[in-house]
């Protein structure tokens, strides 16, 4: 038989074979994703985790002890799940204190005294404000009509009008444009001489809890006292500030401890077959102190353990190494990022793929993925596989935990989960995010679509 035909007849039959071992190949992913997905369903311990977390350690402020605690807490659970090995990270983090019990309110309206207490949070990071500060209220839309009337803000109180945008139908991107108010405000205001500053909770909330979170000072400029006020009193102080000259106060106690010694948790997998392809899996253990820290971020903690618990109970072998990892010190500072990053590094790691759930723990829409337009091709033909299970792949991911890998590995592709986000800011940083508000099977779900992208990308890695 002449060669040339045969050599052309076996590519033929091997052109003809690649859908039926296409079918086959994602027919076994199918069995395979499904297997973790009724472990996960029908044994996870996702929830009881998270019960014990926020009811037995509650609040894990950075520096704080509960923070110390529940590291010990998810190393000797991640142990119980007998991976190949658990290990710390040391890392110092900032320690910062409330200090007491902060304090806003309305003590006059067109100089006729009043006593309007008004629901009131100080910032994470803000310092105390050395007693009681009274000013006449100067409120603000923005920081464009914060310049036009600097000449009117000294020795003034100011309030930003820092609601979210409605017609953001994606709330993280509203949380993002109103969240400038709380990072920089203070420092703002500050320049032209304000004595304190108040913004409207970042909140979509129809209530009036106040809502703490991160802020930062400009070195530079004075260091002012900062709340965030409760949603109700906000736009009722917003409104009447439009009609009336007012005076308030507020008081806050926030200092600074020295540095504390924290860790990352961090359990493996090793890989059988590529072990220096290394995939990042996490959540970070600390939350704010004014709440449980249940969906923040409660909930990428135990769905990260989970993935380890149902591969272990399925008896999964991945190919590549897995990293489960519980970071220390997101909300005020991210230097368990900074340190997973920095060791990463230092002993020469090849990462390929991190994916951080820290966006609550509602029902999962999509898994967004920052990659290449090639690789994000080979990704999106997955979403056949995720969508039983209520997501796809979309484009843009990533988390603040994870994010400082990209300094070391440029061509790592990052990864985050994204939950259902309507409800998320009504608890957000507040009293109200607690264990009650979580919901077993939605919880779960998170855990399973995470477990589906961890297992493709161990079977196939990132490359197009």
């Amino acid at each position: 038989m002449n060669k040339k035909f045969t050599t052309m007849r076996t590519l033929v039959t091997l052109l003809l074979c690649l859908p039926i071992l296409a079918s086959a190949q994602t027919n076994q992913d199918s069995i395979s994703i499904k297997k973790l997905a009724d472990e996960i369903m029908t044994n996870g311990k996702a929830y009881d985790l998270l019960r014990e977390l926020t009811k037995n350690i509650g609040g894990r402020l950075a520096g704080s002890p509960q923070q110390q605690n529940a590291a010990i807490w998810g190393k000797r659970n991640l142990e119980a799940m007998q991976p190949d090995q658990v290990f710390m990270q040391p890392c110092k983090t900032p320690s910062w204190q409330r200090g007491g019990k902060d304090f806003a309110a309305i003590v006059s309206v067109n100089g006729k005294a009043q006593n309007e207490p008004l629901a009131a949070l100080a910032l994470g990071n803000s310092l105390g404000s050395n007693g009681l500060v009274e000013a006449e209220l100067l409120a603000v839309a923005n920081f464009d009509e914060l310049e036009k009337r600097k000449d009117e803000v000294k020795g003034k109180i100011v309030y930003y009008h820092s609601v979210f945008n409605p017609t953001r139908i994606q709330t993280f991107t509203a949380y993002g444009e109103s969240g400038m108010y709380r990072g920089a405000g203070a420092s703002r205001a500050a320049k032209y001489g304000a004595v304190g500053v108040m913004i409207h909770s970042l909140s979509t909330a129809p209530d009036n809890e106040p809502h703490t979170g991160g802020m930062r000072y400009d070195e530079s400029l004075p260091k002012i006292p900062a709340v965030a006020l409760g949603p109700n009193d906000a736009k009722a102080l917003w409104e009447a500030a439009k009609t009336s000259k007012m005076r308030v106060q507020i008081q806050t106690y926030g200092f600074f401890l020295p540095d504390a010694d924290e860790n990352n948790v961090v359990a493996e997998l090793k890989g059988s077959q590529f072990p220096e392809e290394i995939i990042t899996i996490g959540g970070h253990l600390d939350s704010w102190d004014v709440n449980e820290g249940a969906h923040d971020d409660g909930a990428g903690i135990v769905q990260t353990m989970e993935i380890l618990r149902a591969m272990k109970a399925s008896n999964y072998v991945p190919k590549r190494t897995i990293r489960f990892v519980l970071f220390a010190n997101e909300e005020n500072g991210g230097k368990g990022g900074a340190k997973y990053a920095e060791l990463a590094k230092l002993n020469n790691e090849k990462h390929i793929f991190a994916l951080e759930s820290d966006a609550g723990g509602f029902t999962p829409r999509s898994i967004g993925i920052s990659c290449s337009p090639a690789q994000f091709k080979k990704f999106q033909t997955w979403t056949s596989l995720l969508k039983p299970y209520g997501t796809e792949i979309t484009a843009g991911g990533g988390g603040a935990d994870i994010g400082p890998l990209k300094s070391v590995v440029k061509d790592i592709v990052l990864s985050g989960l994204i939950p259902d986000s309507q409800r998320y800011f009504d608890l957000h940083h507040a009293k109200t995010d607690v264990f009650e508000n979580v919901n077993k099977r939605e919880l779960l779900l998170g855990a399973v679509n995470m477990a589906a992208i961890v297992y493709l990308i161990d079977q196939y890695g990132v490359n197009p």
